[in-house]
């Protein structure tokens, strides 16, 4: 039997993620002022982004969509007591999917296998909410 608290970790790895792709933009913007692709008034609003930060930004952006109902799952399975098992495997998977989906997407950006983990995060997370109507039924 998992301890109900477990859910907070999967949700504290996601958080760092988010965190990790805050940091990778800046490095990137940084690196692009320093190379001389980009000034830093490139950044003000309306921005564009140079190539090598331009899919990060996108990135940053995308983990504060679809993490987001995987936040409220999270709470609300912990709120109703179904923070078992098998809902912090899922959690623990929904975390290990996106990790991947930020990989890909400021590295090789290849859209179709983006797309693919994104499927992959997104089937995991409608699983959360089965998990959760389950519970409460």
């Amino acid at each position: 039997m998992t301890s109900p608290i477990a859910i907070f970790w999967p949700m504290i790895a996601q958080v760092l993620l988010t965190y990790a792709i805050y940091i990778l933009v800046s490095v990137r913007r940084i690196g692009a002022v320093k190379a001389g692709t980009a000034k830093p008034s490139d950044f003000k609003v309306p921005f564009v982004d140079p190539e090598p930060s331009a899919s990060v930004v996108r990135n940053l952006a995308n983990q504060f969509e679809l993490p987001v109902l995987f936040y409220v799952a999270c709470i609300s399975l912990y709120v109703t007591g179904g923070a078992g098992t098998a809902a912090v495997a899922v959690a623990w998977a929904f975390v290990l999917s996106r990790a991947a989906h930020a990989y890909v997407h400021v590295t090789s950006n290849r859209v179709g296998l983006r797309r693919r983990l994104f499927i992959v995060s997104l089937l995991l997370n409608m699983a959360q909410f089965v998990l959760l109507a389950v519970h409460i039924a």
